[in-house]
């Protein structure tokens, strides 16, 4: 799986937020989607950063997700949910695509 590409901008209607990247891609019967925005540091988002790096099915059913919605680290695989420890943006996002690759 290719490195997630980054693309800088701002998100609509939120002057604090940069993304950071933000992309979909299909590939068969399956969905990756990817966002990465930098927020304020805040009690919620500590390390300043809010993501979603999500592999599922055409038909929207989870594979492997990991977010940080809630202000909580969290990795799914189908309907469990984990709380990890977050390593770092860069090396989740390696987490997330070695998950991906072992699974196509």
């Amino acid at each position: 799986m290719a490195s997630v590409p980054t693309k800088t901008g701002m998100a609509p209607n939120d002057d604090d937020v940069d993304v950071e990247a933000n992309y979909r891609r299909i590939d068969g019967d399956y969905v990756i989607r990817v966002k990465i925005m930098r927020v304020p540091e805040s009690e919620k988002f500590p390390e300043g950063v809010k993501y979603r790096l999500h592999f599922g099915t055409v038909n929207d059913e989870t594979v492997v997700r990991y977010d940080n919605s809630h202000g909580v680290h969290e990795r799914h695989e189908g309907d469990e949910v984990e709380h990890i420890n977050f390593p770092g943006i860069e090396a989740l996002v390696e987490r997330f695509e070695a998950n991906v690759d072992d699974r196509l």
